[in-house]
């Protein structure tokens, strides 16, 4: 009975996955709520100036707990933004069915707005309620310190989950780290900018920000990553 119990919660998780991920909106909509435009960043980034500048420096942010991830941190508040400072909400924001969440970083020196494609949260959260029922996660190899490689067979999937990258044609993998969240594995897009690109970088600093300086989308749910020795992509040690 127990088993059969997971079977019919594993399926209902595959059909709401299937649901979401499905997008069901016909060609120009679903063009509309899914991709990253210029201007509408733009739209954004001048009217959080504008709110700032008559707010004392305040800026229109939702309140998140401190330990959240930095770059999901400082979700954009529209509520404080439209009407009053834009005409309307993006249409590939979140808040009216788009799949970005606008964002803030740099909020001490220079608030500028990103986004975090939530699509790839809806994956975390499916592996989530996998972990949930299982009542553990499989994992193999350790890719990283502390950084484990998911066994999918034992999760129960026919196939290893996969994220499209917004920064090239790869596709991503995750993997699960030794706090036993999942994450998204950037390490191929950030090898092909050092590789390309030749950014000044040293071993010990955080690299992702040669994704979130240069794209307007952020490597949210992610670990930090850095260089070793022979300038190869690794996952950063935690500081003892």
């Amino acid at each position: 009975m127990k088993n059969l119990s997971k079977g019919i919660l594993l399926t209902i998780i595959v059909t709401i996955t299937v649901l979401l991920s499905g997008c069901m909106y016909p060609g120009d909509e679903k063009a509309a709520k899914e991709n990253p435009y210029e201007e509408q960043l733009q739209s954004v980034q001048k009217a959080v100036e504008s709110y700032q500048n008559n707010n004392g420096g305040l800026l229109p942010i939702k309140t998140r707990e401190q330990e959240t991830d930095l770059y999901i941190k400082y979700p954009v508040e529209f509520s404080k933004l439209a009407p009053a400072y834009m005409e309307k909400i993006p249409s590939n924001a979140y808040e009216v069915g788009g799949i970005y969440q606008y964002v803030l970083t740099d909020v001490e020196e220079n608030p500028t707005v990103k986004l975090v494609d939530l699509r790839v949260a809806e994956r975390i959260r499916e592996l989530n309620l996998r972990k949930q029922i299982l009542g553990k996660i499989y994992f193999k190899d350790e890719v990283g310190e502390f950084v484990f490689e998911i066994d999918y067979e034992k999760m129960g999937y026919d196939e290893p989950i996969q994220i499209p990258s917004p920064y090239s044609d790869a596709q991503l993998p995750l993997v699960v780290g030794g706090d036993g969240n999942f994450y998204i594995d950037y390490s191929i897009d950030l090898g092909r900018i050092i590789e390309n690109e030749k950014p000044d970088v040293k071993p010990g600093d955080d690299i992702r920000h040669l994704l979130s300086d240069h794209y307007p989308i952020l490597p949210a749910y992610s670990l930090p990553y850095t260089v070793n020795e022979e300038n190869q992509v690794i996952f950063l040690r935690k500081k003892k």
